[in-house]
Order: structure tokens, then C-alpha cells, then sequence
């Protein structure tokens, strides 16, 4: 009669824990345990050691089953990866372009930007960061060669794997030679981006840059020579590409 109570008590207390649920409060604490009563207003648990707790209902986020439980436990880790490659993310821009000065010469040129920043703000694919790089610009006969360091903005106009989106970026580019200084520098691009995955991106930008510089120039007055530095505002429109890592 004893093994038959104890057999009785041993299968009822392994199909109670067979069915046992995951109580997950606002608050994010859990408990693991089998509901003994509940309703819309209370919810009643005894946990594995056999100890009653009461909640309000209204403090009860959710209640998971045993297959419910490890499902979203991964979510969460995947999540958390998710999150922690969020945190920083490299910016390559790549560029050929024309470049003049207004009513005067032109030419061509390219360009090279190296930017790190956050790739992800709230639920949108954004980059806000900043950076360096090197722009080297052909007019007429003479070569400006600048190191632009800038903030920059890039963000898609809509949320998806393929999405139309412009840029913005400003700062000051250093003039690499003596016979030239640098000055304010800005940049304004618009193309297409297509989102690899969370982190990885590729884009194709239509660009026009702006960079101001002081020029020394030589002049002959008379006979005698003048060097001064003249004001000098360059445009270089071009197309880029640009990869995320």
C-alpha cells in the first residue's frame, strides 16, 4: 500500500513538472514553476521547490511553456548579438569626379574617405560618425591634393533592404602643399543603398563636394613681382561607392 502512495505521489508531482511554465514579470524577473490558479486578476505559482507565490496579473509580462521558453531565450541571445554589432560600424567611400572653379578652370579628380561611426540609430539603418581622407583634385594646369576631416550623416529616405538615401558631411580639408592652404570643406550625396544585413552595406552615391582654399600666386606689376594668396572655392561633383563593415 506504502509503494503504491508513494508511486501515486511521485508520478503526480513529475506530471506537474512535466507541464511547468515560465512566469515572466515586467520587471523582467522569471519564475519557474506550475500555475496553480489564475485569473484576471491574480496568478498563482508553485515553484520547483514547492513554495506558493501570488502575482497581479497586471504585473505578468507573459507566461511561456517548456518549448516556448528556449525558443525565446535564443531570441534574446540573437538580439543581444544583434545589439552588440550595432555599436560601431566602418564607412568606405570611393570616388571619381570632375572638379572646376567657378568661372575659371576645370578638371577631374578622386577622392577617398575612411569614416567609423554607429551604423544603427534606434530602428534605422543611419551612420553618424566621422573621419578623414584624401581628396586629390586636377585643375588646368595645377594639382590640389586636401586631407578633408569631417562629421558625417548618411541615411536612407526609407526603411528596407533596398533603399534610396543621402548624405551630408562637413569639416575643414588640410591643404597638402605650401603653395596652398586649405578651408571649409562640405559634402552632399544622394544614390541607392542595398542592406546585406544588419551591419553590412553597400551604396551608390551621386556627390558634389565644396572646398575652399587660399592660393599664393605670383604676379608681375610693372617689372617688379607680388606674391600674395587669392581666395579659391572648388566644386567636384562626381560618383562613389561606398561600403559599410
Amino acid at each position: 500500500m506504502k509503494k503504491i502512495i508513494f508511486l501515486f505521489i511521485l508520478c503526480w508531482v513529475s506530471l506537474a513538472y512535466a507541464h511547468a511554465e515560465t512566469i515572466v514579470l515586467r520587471t523582467g524577473a522569471r519564475v519557474r514553476g506550475t500555475i496553480v490558479f489564475q485569473n484576471e486578476e491574480v496568478v498563482i505559482v508553485r515553484d520547483t521547490e514547492g513554495a506558493r507565490f501570488q502575482y497581479p496579473r497586471a504585473d505578468v509580462e507573459t507566461i511561456l511553456t517548456d518549448e516556448e521558453a528556449p525558443a525565446e531565450e535564443e531570441t534574446k541571445a540573437e538580439e543581444q548579438a544583434v545589439q552588440t554589432t550595432k555599436k560601431a560600424s566602418i564607412l568606405v567611400e570611393l570616388g571619381g569626379n570632375g572638379s572646376f572653379v567657378p568661372q575659371g578652370d576645370a578638371g577631374g579628380g578622386f577622392s577617398a574617405d575612411l569614416l567609423v561611426g554607429s551604423h544603427h540609430i534606434g530602428d534605422r539603418h543611419i551612420f553618424i560618425g566621422g573621419g578623414f581622407g584624401f581628396h586629390g583634385l586636377f585643375i588646368g594646369s595645377e594639382v590640389y591634393n586636401f586631407l578633408p576631416i569631417q562629421a558625417a550623416l548618411r541615411m536612407p529616405l526609407i526603411e528596407g533592404k533596398h533603399a534610396p538615401m543621402f548624405g551630408i558631411g562637413i569639416g575643414y580639408g588640410i591643404g597638402l602643399s605650401k603653395n596652398y592652404t586649405g578651408g571649409l570643406y562640405a559634402g552632399l550625396q544622394f544614390g541607392y543603398r542595398y542592406q546585406i544585413n544588419e551591419k553590412s552595406a553597400i551604396g551608390l552615391l551621386l556627390f558634389a563636394d565644396f572646398q575652399q582654399a587660399k592660393v599664393t600666386v605670383t604676379e608681375s606689376i610693372d617689372g617688379a613681382d607680388f606674391t600674395h594668396q587669392v581666395g579659391r572655392n572648388i566644386v567636384s561633383p562626381g560618383l562613389k561607392f561606398a561600403f559599410y563593415f
